[in-house]
């Protein structure tokens, strides 16, 4: 499947309706579905290290998340409105379990550019977390950024 295609693994729930968790927080069932999908991106690097394009980082994270049995939604697309317009859409790299969005990046280092895109995800879809998962580094672990939505 190409970057424009959009594959449903189990059908999403309405995201707006998930709880949260204390002072903007995520809630207890985000924070665990994030440390699977921790998990799985670990597997999927060690596996294929770095230096591969997007795109493969994301059908290998696919098919990781479908054997862990981790539901998910790939590039999930959602519409940003502007004073009860729509104005444009965007599609998520994952949805996963309705509750997380996970953005997923090969590149030499994440900026504040990407932490933005981010928020503005979650800002839209009404969800507390986001992972941004950037695959070119030799560890995994330097390349995970967690993005939190605060809110007032």
């Amino acid at each position: 499947m190409g970057k424009g295609d959009e594959q449903r693994d189990q059908s999403p729930k309405d995201p707006k309706t998930q709880s949260r968790g204390l002072w903007g927080q995520p809630c207890a069932e985000t924070e665990r579905v994030a440390r699977d999908v921790i998990g799985a991106a670990i597997e999927v690097h060690r596996l294929l290290g770095a230096g591969h394009i997007e795109m493969m980082y994301e059908r290998a994270l696919s098919i990781e998340l479908g054997l862990r049995g981790i539901p998910f939604v790939r590039q999930a697309r959602s519409t940003v409105e502007y004073k009860g317009t729509e104005i444009g859409e965007f599609r998520l790299d994952l949805l996963v379990a309705d509750s997380l969005v996970v953005e997923l990046k090969s590149i030499e280092s994440i900026s504040s550019t990407h932490v933005a895109q981010c928020l503005a995800y979650l800002a839209v879809t009404d969800l507390d977390l986001a992972l941004l998962l950037n695959f070119n580094v030799p560890v995994l672990t330097q390349g995970i950024r967690r993005v939190i939505r605060r809110f007032p």
